[in-house]
């Protein structure tokens, strides 16, 4: 036996957007009222994650909203060589007004709206659902550069993103667009396979869960999607059984080693990085996947 064409068909839908539609839009007016206390502060509010990608499925409901600070940006110049570097350290002034200062006015704001709803997680606020809204989490960020080059202000190259801090001070840099960009991109070269075939891993995913296959948290659907990002794009297509098997069959034989995240800023492997999946949680994902698939 094996997953049938239906199955795989119906997981491959995307869910329902009214709901997050709405949520989103509340939220946003929420954020961008004129009488908060960071109303005069240069920032932009906008959405990452599923809803964002076009990769929600039926039950999904965290609505991923970001507002990012860009009056100041955080450097990563590891890659510079070391005239840059002094350069850079020569170029650069201190901002008179910080990332922390912004997250806690953002913070006090959204208490006086959502009260007890409201709760500080370790990455994000957390906003819990009720009524017709989602729960909500939004991510308070800066810019980020990755700096590829810096001779001076009128001389440079870099690399935009976001970055945030955790609650234990741990700085987390990130290229939503860039991972956005490269999975539209990806999409167009599968012929819309692509995002298809990541709402069918989501869904299994998901399903394996509810089974106790698997650990809740194993395969975050950040990392499926780079996962699939991988993935030639000749091996997406054919009926749903067969972009299925060639995709997870692919992805069980081919050194995996050197795989990017979708935004192709990271490898999407490392032991200890707060930013990538764990090689031994994707080996247990794709070999649990393909014992369901066969055993359905």
């Amino acid at each position: 036996m094996a997953l049938s064409e239906q199955q795989l068909s119906t997981w491959s839908k995307q869910g329902p957007t009214a709901q997050f539609t709405a949520t989103y839009e509340t939220l946003r007016n929420v954020l961008a009222d004129g009488q908060s206390p960071y109303a005069k502060r240069d920032y932009t509010i906008f959405l990452q994650g599923s809803y964002k990608n076009d990769t929600n499925t039926y039950g999904e409901s965290d609505v991923d909203v970001c507002i990012r600070l860009n009056e100041v940006f955080y450097t990563d110049i590891d890659q510079l060589p070391a005239d840059d570097k002094a350069a850079w350290n020569t170029a650069r002034s201190d901002a008179t007004y910080s990332l922390q200062q912004f997250k806690a006015e953002v913070t006090a704001w959204l208490t006086t709206k959502y009260g007890s709803s409201l709760s500080v997680g370790s990455k994000a606020l957390l906003i819990k659902g009720g009524g017709a809204r989602r729960d909500a989490d939004v991510l308070v960020c800066a810019k980020l550069r990755r700096y590829h080059r810096f001779k001076s202000w009128q001389d440079q190259s870099y690399t935009e993103g976001i970055c945030f801090f955790r609650t234990d001070g741990t700085r987390i840099d990130n290229f939503p667009t860039l991972h956005s960009d490269n999975c539209t991109a990806k999409h167009q070269a599968t012929k819309s396979w692509f995002k298809h075939t990541v709402r069918i891993y989501k869904n299994l995913r998901n399903a394996m869960i509810d089974k106790k296959l698997i650990t809740d948290g194993l395969a975050p659907s950040y990392f499926l999607e780079g996962l699939l990002y991988n993935v030639q794009d000749a091996q997406f297509g054919g009926t749903e059984q067969q972009n299925f098997c060639d995709t997870i069959n692919w992805l069980n034989t081919t050194d995996r080693s050197k795989f990017v995240c979708a935004s192709g800023m990271y490898y999407l492997f490392h032991d200890t990085s707060p930013v990538t999946w764990r090689a031994g949680a994707c080996t247990t994902f794709i070999t649990a996947a393909i014992g369901y698939y066969n055993s359905a």
